[in-house]
């Protein structure tokens, strides 16, 4: 088996160049969608588990009901009752010598036996159903599908077949047919199977791989998406491998919207790094992204982990400073020390005096406060001290001096909602804040990155389930 790829390779991190009065950001360097997926990842997971082992369980009862129906020597008495439930001699004998040939691995010539025993006149319904078990042993086990198909048909279709064991042998043509890359069968009996009512989730694996190894990518993720959906609203969580061939087939359509619906539920359900890179790069991939939003768009990339150089995180606390939010600036530099990306290179004197201008704003801010509140007059201001009260450990305060300002009327309303939504986050304010994010409207990016923090949000809790 071979060896398990990823659906893509790590991401190229944003790189920010410019500084902070140079209008939009200089250069941004953002992942790509998906490269070629489809490898061990997804491929015969799921299968490995229905194929051979199964099959032969399934020869073996097979045999076992035609050896039960097989007279002994010569022709078993025939009494009036049971007389649907023997075999004639022409059919026993037949069956019998093909059961000879099938241990000897002599199969043409144990097919030869099946259609001779098939070829008798005036069979009964028990020995045209004893045949069809002796000619789908015959056929699974040489590997001829198409034969194997048609008998297990005349079997499933049966009502001497318990239902079982029915289910069975539809999984085993849908594999036979899957092993074999007969691609268009193995759609045709699975497709039948679910449409019938049948619910193992084995067949519809064997179906949407068969689907995309077709190429018919369309299909793979409708049927993909619907058991996706079908597991989350049972409250259950889908395999990666799973989500994975979803984006697969995304990526193969070239539907962005879809794919990033994709990576959406695989980096809230399996938080990787790559996941959460795709996410960021579709948030930021916005035409109509306001600049107003240049420190949420880094707040972004800080929470997924796509700032790695000094010269950004110095950039980025610069930014929150410039908002008036120097509580936030120093958790930001803070956040650069503890990971290591801050002083350690020739720029290190630059960020400690950064840093000590930062602790002195946050100082200035704590003493000042009240009256900045009290003399806030407009939305701007208003959610601006709101969000420092929260900042620094006042919660409710804060909160509510937000919303007056955004019933004061803000230069932009979805813009307000979304910092409202960070600071219920940042008060603990879980649903409060989901609700809030839930509100931003338009299209100038702020829903994009509100949805972004939705996400955050909840991924914690799903993962952990």
């Amino acid at each position: 088996m071979a060896r398990q790829a990823h659906i893509m390779r790590p991401a190229v991190p944003l790189s920010v160049r410019g500084g902070l009065n140079d209008g939009p950001r200089g250069s941004i360097v953002m992942p790509w969608p998906i490269n070629r997926a489809m490898t061990r990842s997804w491929k015969d997971i799921q299968l490995k588990n229905i194929t051979s082992k199964s099959l032969f369980q399934l020869r073996g009862r097979l045999l076992a009901g035609v050896m039960m129906a097989l007279p002994v020597a010569g022709v078993l008495p025939v009494h009036a009752a049971h007389a649907a439930d023997q075999l004639g001699e022409k059919v026993g004998t037949a069956l019998q010598k093909a059961q000879t040939d099938l241990a000897a691995k002599k199969y043409p010539q144990a097919m030869a036996d099946v259609d001779a025993a098939d070829a008798v006149t005036g069979k009964s319904d028990f020995e045209s159903y004893t045949i069809a078990q002796m000619r789908a042993a015959v056929a699974a086990q040489s590997g001829n599908v198409p034969a194997a198909i048609s008998a297990y048909d005349i079997l499933i279709a049966s009502p001497r077949t318990p239902a079982a064991t029915r289910e069975q042998m539809a999984l085993a043509e849908g594999s036979m047919a899957f092993t074999a890359k007969d691609y268009p069968t193995a759609i045709t009996v699975t497709e039948k199977y679910i449409k019938a009512g049948g619910k193992n989730p084995q067949m519809l694996t064997i179906l949407i791989q068969a689907y995309y190894l077709q190429h018919d990518y369309a299909n793979a993720a409708r049927v993909q998406l619907a058991q996706i959906d079908a597991t989350i609203k049972a409250g259950g969580k889908p395999t990666e491998n799973q989500l994975q061939l979803l984006a697969a087939c995304q990526a193969q359509l070239k539907d962005s919207a879809a794919l990033t619906k994709a990576y959406v539920l695989l980096a809230t359900y399996y938080p990787k790094p790559d996941y959460w890179a795709q996410v960021v790069h579709s948030v930021l991939s916005n035409p109509n992204m306001a600049p107003g939003l240049r420190l949420d768009i880094d707040r972004v990339r800080l929470e997924s982990g796509l700032v790695k150089t000094p010269a950004e995180y110095m950039d980025i606390t610069e930014l929150a400073m410039q908002a008036g939010l120097p509580q936030l600036a120093l958790d930001i530099i803070n956040q650069g020390y503890s990971t290591g990306v801050l002083g350690h290179d020739a720029s290190a004197p630059r960020e400690e005096k950064l840093k000590a201008l930062v602790t002195q704003g946050v100082a200035d801010s704590k003493a000042g406060l009240d009256t900045a509140a009290a003399q806030a007059t407009t939305g701007n201001a208003m959610l601006t001290a709101g969000y420092n009260y929260v900042l620094f450990g006042q919660g409710d305060k804060g909160i509510a001096l937000m919303k007056q300002g955004i019933a004061k009327g803000p230069s932009d309303v979805n813009i307000a909602r979304l910092h409202l939504g960070l600071a219920q986050a940042a008060a603990g304010q879980k649903d409060a804040a989901i609700a809030t994010f839930n509100s931003v409207e338009g299209t100038n990016g702020a829903r994009d990155i509100a949805q972004f923090w939705v996400l955050k949000l909840n991924s914690a809790a799903a993962a952990a389930h």
